[in-house]
């Protein structure tokens, strides 16, 4: 099994290098040949190794394997190492497939730029990266994985580097992510030096078996700078600002590194260290309250943005936040649960907006959209399926999995944290409705030169959103109350349970039996509360968010500038790290440093000037200054005695 998961790594990475290196000497459908059959091979062995794993009994769930001594220096030692287990057999799996479907679209989005093989150079680049990430079997190799995938998603998002609105988001992606990533880095050597070792199975057993007390002071400076670097990859408060600039790249890539795989590594990270987490409840505190907030606060902004990208990508954060959530309860299943359903839905929409793109040429902003349904039928089909399936209305997928989120938050959390969610949800049902009724009904506020070039998309495109149509809806059956199939199958790496035993307190609890039915009856009714106001607003009376508008100015004017938090970090931070460069530049390097440098030469040149007298061509000069030395060498003689 091993062996075959070792392909699953190589296929993108050969993919990558031929592309990369011949890809301008190739035809074009051949490169979306060679990217697109390496991510089917690594998906089709991805199948092959989880259904291994679902044929094992739940003990025998674990294959790890060393492929060779990487790194010894001293007592540090990392071997490069596989780990398969039903977490990252999961977690392959969406990358892989998923992955793969966006592969598809890629084709037909991207064939008439000139970036082409550029362009899938990076995408299976990025692909071996995460699942680099998500199979190492030690901590090195996770951040080795880690700031691969945060070098591709650069390259992504400033894919058309060309516009200096890519570049830039492409530069702020970068070092938002760095951020994080020192904490996340600094987590891992405290993890050497507390445990002397960083592999994955040494390291959770020594903390389970070692005698670590719940609450110790080591595990929640390590779980705090582990959990540092998922804010900045996983985009939560604060570090979540590089997000919705991200839009910037193609919209295939906002699917799959923004929507489906790369941000999700944050949720996958905390999943993989529970055990590490269930020994820190202040951390878990600090997850589920970091998560809550953060879920509220990105579904606020989403409710009055106008681009359908940016509409999305604060939809991505908030229901990242929704994930954390769960993990800060304990309740790490669910959160790998909504984890996959995400990813359904999500690149759903995520592709079928660039569908949108595509049919208008390029047109983003939904106050000149309207009507479309009729033009790009399947497109509409299957964005209201995703549409559905993120409000959370039974029986689609993500009904299933932000409920199980919403019962776990108060049954292991409290009430103020589903009050939270509570409200993130109604808000989400709204802005995603809100999204939908502009973008397909009413009427078309489309430019009339656009309209004549109004088209669906071809096959290539329309395929992959039908195959997630069809997963976002029957996705959720995967975890029915009761009977979760994930909770069973996860139930090794977490345990043996769906979701930890232990309060936020820090206290043992009894697994409550809950209300589970009764929850999906209000999380229902939120829902389509929240569709039912977007129905009123921009169908019925779509005067009405004018109106509304205008009489809390406000209010409306700091949802729209996102709470000013880009102009308060540049206050804060850009603009005064900025001035202290200046500063520096012109005190330390330019005064001291250059100017050390400049004073020793003109020392020298100063030097010079007065030695050049000495060498004027002249012989008779030149027999002076010998007969001078001369004398000079007699007379140090004669006093010399």
């Amino acid at each position: 099994m091993l062996n075959l998961v070792g392909l699953i790594l190589l296929f993108p990475l050969i993919g990558a290098a031929i592309n990369g290196l011949l890809g301008k000497r190739l035809k074009k459908d051949t490169v979306g040949y060679i990217a697109c059959g390496a991510i089917g091979l690594s998906f089709f062995i991805a199948i092959l190794v989880f259904c291994g794993l679902v044929l094992l009994p739940p003990e025998a769930r674990l294959f790890e394997k060393q492929l060779f001594n990487w790194i010894e220096s001293g007592s540090f030692k990392a071997a490069a190492g596989l780990q398969v287990d039903p977490l990252s057999s999961l977690m392959i799996l969406v990358v892989t497939g998923v992955g793969f479907l966006i592969h598809i679209y890629s084709i037909g989005y991207m064939h008439e730029d000139k970036g082409y093989h550029r362009y899938f150079c990076y995408l299976n680049l990025f692909t071996f990266s995460m699942l680099l990430l998500v199979l190492g079997n030690n901590f090195l190799l996770m951040f080795i994985g880690w700031e691969a995938v945060g070098l591709c998603s650069y390259l992504l998002i400033g894919f058309w580097f060309e516009k200096k609105s890519a570049s830039d988001a492409a530069k702020k992606a970068f070092i938002v992510n760095r951020v994080g990533d020192f904490g996340f880095a600094l987590g891992i050597m405290l993890i050497f030096l507390t445990f002397h070792t960083i592999d994955f199975t040494e390291v959770f057993h020594a903390a389970s078996e070692g005698g670590f007390a719940v609450g110790n002071f080591t595990i929640t400076i390590i779980t705090l700078l582990l959990f540092m670097g998922a804010t900045g990859k996983s985009a939560q408060i604060p570090l979540y600002t590089w997000l919705p600039d991200a839009m910037e790249g193609p919209t295939p890539v906002s699917a799959l590194i923004h929507a489906a795989t790369m941000v999700t590594a944050g949720v996958y990270m905390i999943a993989r260290c529970n055990v590490l987490y269930m020994l820190s409840p202040f951390t878990m505190t600090v997850v589920a309250g970091i998560g809550a907030v953060t879920a509220l606060f990105a579904a606020s902004i989403g409710l009055v943005q106008n681009d359908i990208k940016r509409v999305l990508a604060y939809s991505t954060i908030s229901q990242l936040g929704y994930m954390f959530l769960a993990c800060g309860v304990g309740a790490f299943s669910a959160g790998v649960f909504h984890l996959m359903t995400h990813a359904f839905f999500k690149a759903l929409l995520f592709l079928g907006s660039g569908s949108v793109i595509h049919a208008l040429s390029g047109e983003q902003d939904m106050r000149k959209m309207g009507g479309l349904k009729q033009h790009i039928p399947v497109t509409y089909k299957t964005f209201l399926i995703g549409t559905v399936a993120i409000a959370g209305i039974p029986p689609f997928a993500g009904f299933f999995s932000k409920d199980e989120i919403l019962l776990e938050s108060l049954v292991h959390g409290n009430f103020v944290y589903w009050s939270i969610a509570a409200l993130a949800a109604f808000f989400t049902a709204f802005y995603m409705f809100r999204l939908l009724f502009m973008t397909f009904h009413g009427k078309s506020r489309v430019d009339h030169h656009v309209m004549e070039h109004l088209h669906e998309s071809p096959k290539n495109m329309t395929m992959p959103l039908m195959i997630l149509a069809g997963l976002s809806f029957c996705g959720g059956f995967l975890g029915l109350p009761g009977a979760s199939a994930i909770d069973s199958f996860l139930s090794p790496v977490f345990g043996g349970h769906g979701h930890a035993e232990i309060s936020m307190s820090g206290a043992a609890v009894h697994q409550s039996e809950g209300h589970p039915y009764l929850m999906m009856v209000i999380s229902t009714a939120i829902a389509v509360a929240g569709i039912g106001l977007a129905y009123q607003m921009y169908v019925k009376k779509p005067e009405l968010p004018q109106k509304l508008a205008g009489q809390y100015r406000l209010i409306y004017k700091i949802l729209l500038n996102k709470y000013y938090i880009d102009e308060i970090y540049n206050a804060l931070f850009v603009n005064s790290v900025k001035k202290g460069s200046l500063l520096l530049w012109k005190r330390v390097d330019a005064m001291m440093i250059d100017g050390s440098v400049n004073g020793v030469a003109r020392l020298v040149g100063w030097f010079g000037n007065i030695l050049r007298y000495l060498q004027t061509g002249y012989v008779r000069n030149y027999a002076f200054y010998i007969v001078l030395g001369c004398i000079f060498i007699m007379a140090l003689a004669a006093f010399g005695r």
